[in-house]
C-alpha cells in the first residue's frame, strides 16, 4: 500500500500534538489565573478543547489506518474525516464562548501582569510552532484540521507577546481581552471556511482536485469510445479519492482498446490520487441500467 508511512506518521505527528497541548494547557490555566490575563486563560479554554479533539482524533487516526472488511468495503478512512468535523465543531463552541467572556471584559477591563504575559507568550509560540512544523506536512483533512489548529494557536501567541509588549510600556487592560476578540473571531473564520470543506467530502462531494468534466473529455477522445456517463468522484478522508464511470464502446470494439483505456484510467489514479477506480464497458445497443454483467477495473 503507497500510503502507509503517511499514515503512521499522520498519527503519530497528531499524538506528539496531543501531549504537547494538553501539558501546555494546563500550565496555561495556572498563568492564565495567576496573570489575570483574559487572553491566556480564553487560549487556556480554546486549547482545552483542542485536547479534547487531538485525542479524539488520534483515535480516529488508528482507526482509519484498519483495511476494508464487510462492514466497511472502503476501509475506515472516513473516520478520520469524522474527527475533522468534530473537531471543527468543539472549535467553533469554544470560540463563540470566549468571544462572550471576552465582551463582557471589554466593558469592565481589568490590569493584566504584562511580564507575565510576556513570558508565557514565548514559551507559547515555542511549544505550538513546533507542533505546527510537526503536523504540517499532514495529507488528509483530520491531519490539515490539526494543523489549522496548531498555526492560530501559534499566530494567537505572537499577538500575545505584541501586546505585553505594549502593555510594558503603557498601561492598557482593554487591549487584553481585545486581542482575544480578535485572535478568536480569526479561529472562527478559517474554522468555517475548512468546515465547509470538510462537510462538502463528508457528504461525498467531489473533491477540488478532480474534474469529471476532464475526465470524461479524456475517455471520449480515446479510439472506440463512443461515450463516457455516470462518471461520479468522492474522497474517504480528503487525500484517497474514488472514481467509478461507464463507458460505452462501438460494437467493434477489441480487447486492446479495452487495455488501452484501463492505461489511462491508471494515469488518472496517479493524476487524481484515485485509491479505488470501477470502470463499466459497455456496448452502443445495451441499456446500461438493466445490464447484470460488467467488466470491472478496480
Amino acid at each position: 500500500m503507497p500510503h502507509i508511512h503517511t499514515e503512521d506518521q499522520n498519527e503519530k505527528n497528531i499524538r506528539l500534538a496531543f501531549y504537547l497541548n494538553l501539558s501546555f494547557t494546563l500550565a496555561e490555566l495556572i498563568v492564565g489565573f495567576f496573570t489575570n490575563s483574559m487572553a491566556i486563560l480564553a487560549d487556556a479554554l480554546h486549547d482545552f478543547g483542542d485536547s479534547f479533539s487531538l485525542a479524539f482524533s488520534w483515535r480516529m487516526e488508528k482507526v482509519s489506518n484498519r483495511v476494508g472488511d464487510q462492514h466497511y468495503s472502503y476501509g475506515y478512512k472516513r473516520f478520520s474525516m469524522l474527527s475533522a468535523l468534530i473537531s471543527a465543531i468543539i472549535l467553533l463552541i469554544g470560540s463563540i464562548f470566549i468571544i462572550s467572556e471576552s465582551v463582557q471584559r471589554i466593558s469592565k477591563p481589568q490590569s493584566s501582569d504584562a511580564r507575565g504575559m510576556f513570558a508565557f507568550a514565548l514559551v507559547g509560540i515555542a511549544v505550538n510552532g513546533y507542533a505546527a512544523l510537526r503536523t504540517r506536512h499532514g495529507n488528509n483533512m483530520n491531519s490539515k484540521m490539526i494543523s489549522l489548529h496548531l498555526i492560530e494557536d501559534l499566530l494567537g501567541w505572537v499577538a500575545v507577546l505584541v501586546v505585553s509588549i505594549v502593555l510594558l510600556i503603557k498601561d492598557i487592560p482593554v487591549l487584553d481581552p481585545l486581542l482575544s476578540l480578535v485572535v478568536t473571531t480569526f479561529v472562527i473564520f478559517n474554522v468555517v471556511k475548512n468546515l465547509r470543506k470538510t462537510l462538502v467530502l463528508f457528504l461525498q462531494g467531489v473533491p477540488d482536485t478532480i474534474d469529471i468534466k476532464a475526465i470524461e473529455e479524456e475517455l471520449r477522445m480515446m479510439e472506440m469510445v463512443n461515450d463516457v456517463h455516470h462518471t461520479h468522484a468522492w474522497s474517504l478522508d480528503g487525500e484517497q479519492n474514488v472514481l467509478t464511470t461507464h463507458v460505452i464502446l462501438f460494437e467493434n470494439a477489441k480487447k486492446e482498446h479495452i487495455r488501452a483505456i484501463k492505461n489511462k484510467i491508471k494515469e488518472f489514479r496517479e493524476q487524481y490520487g484515485l485509491v479505488h477506480t470501477t470502470v463499466e464497458f459497455e456496448y452502443q445497443d445495451e441499456d446500461c441500467s438493466m445490464n447484470n454483467v460488467h467488466n470491472f477495473i478496480d
